[in-house]
């Protein structure tokens, strides 16, 4: 869903207020008050408590960490896509050199400054997301991201 603003590499990092805002930081609360009475008041109740409290804020950081995995790997299956339709010869064979973090950080990319910009990442090695992200001339935003 398109946003009021245009989305660029200072803004394109997605929050989700009520989850990371709201429901985070209450589960994260929840873990240290259980963990404390546990610690104060021993108990099979308490440990129990801080036990589930401490499982909470686990079980949001493996939700979010795996939503963001499977769509890494649905951007690297279509930036190959995007790649073998746009890319000269000579580079179309060495779209196996890219990492996924390569690939996360060009699909910002119109298709227009993707060929130069696939090249410039495989030539000088860059690796870093954000780096690859600053070369970005003319940002496509991304509003279907988790």
């Amino acid at each position: 869903m398109p946003s009021a603003t245009s989305q660029n590499l200072g803004n394109h990092a997605r929050f989700v207020p009520l989850y990371h805002f709201v429901a985070l930081p209450i589960a994260a609360m929840n873990a240290a008050l259980t963990l404390k009475r546990a610690v104060a008041h021993p108990s099979w109740d308490t440990a129990n408590a801080a036990l589930l409290g401490v499982a909470l804020v686990i079980m949001f950081f493996f939700a979010r960490t795996f939503a963001l995995r499977v769509q890494d790997r649905v951007i690297r299956l279509e930036m190959r896509l995007r790649l073998r339709e746009l890319l000269p010869p000579d580079l179309t064979g060495r779209i196996a050199e890219f990492t996924p973090g390569q690939l996360v950080a060009m699909r910002f990319a119109s298709d227009r400054e993707l060929p130069a910009l696939a090249r410039r990442v495989l030539d000088e090695r860059l690796l870093e997301r954000k780096a690859i992200k600053k070369l970005i001339q003319d940002w496509q935003p991304d509003h279907l991201r988790a």
